[in-house]
């Protein structure tokens, strides 16, 4: 006859399914980087010089006051791809993709990653010599039917992570794939 206290019982690991591990890891957290962004910093650097250097050479034809404008507009110019860049956050983890945006007023857009049909992953020559790189979600959701992350550092690691991550969410939620014709 044996004690119902001391049968033994099934230690987690003995268990045929293990829990679930819902801990939430973030791949990437912050702004696109400006390095990224090499052609739009040198046409606003572009402008910039011309808003500056153009009314200092003919100053005797402009008014004093349209020099002062034109610097700093031209000053402006230079910060507007940095103030640009910052207005933009990402948050990349293996549930959800967060995208704010905003200075004075912020707009979240959330995208559970179980709602992704595609992703795509672009990197041009001088993104590659830059280290950054550029990701395309394509998804069901309907207020962010497709989202273009942008030059994001070591994108190459994130979007390989994102993609096996796509695919064991929608396996944990029994979402299936089907092709009507």
């Amino acid at each position: 006859m044996t004690d119902i206290n001391t049968a033994t019982q099934p230690t987690p690991d003995d268990r045929p399914h293990k829990p679930a591990d819902d801990r939430e890891e973030v791949y990437f957290e912050g702004s696109p980087r400006l390095r990224g962004e090499v052609g739009k910093f040198t046409v606003f650097a572009i402008i910039g010089l011309a808003l500056i250097i153009l009314p200092i050479v003919f100053r005797e034809k402009v008014a004093g006051w349209m020099v002062a404008v034109s610097v700093v507009l031209g000053l402006l110019a230079f910060v507007a791809p940095v103030l640009m860049q910052k207005t933009v956050r990402y948050r990349i983890s293996n549930y959800r993709i967060d995208f704010e945006r905003g200075i004075l007023s912020k707009d979240i857009d959330t995208l559970e990653l179980w709602h992704v049909e595609d992703i795509n992953f672009h990197q041009s020559l001088v993104d590659r010599l830059m280290g950054v790189g550029n990701i395309t979600v394509v998804s069901h959701d309907e207020s962010t039917p497709k989202l273009e992350l942008q030059s994001l550092p070591d994108a190459r690691p994130i979007f390989e992570n994102l993609k096996q991550r796509i695919i064991a969410v929608k396996r944990q939620r029994g979402v299936i794939k089907m092709d009507v014709g």
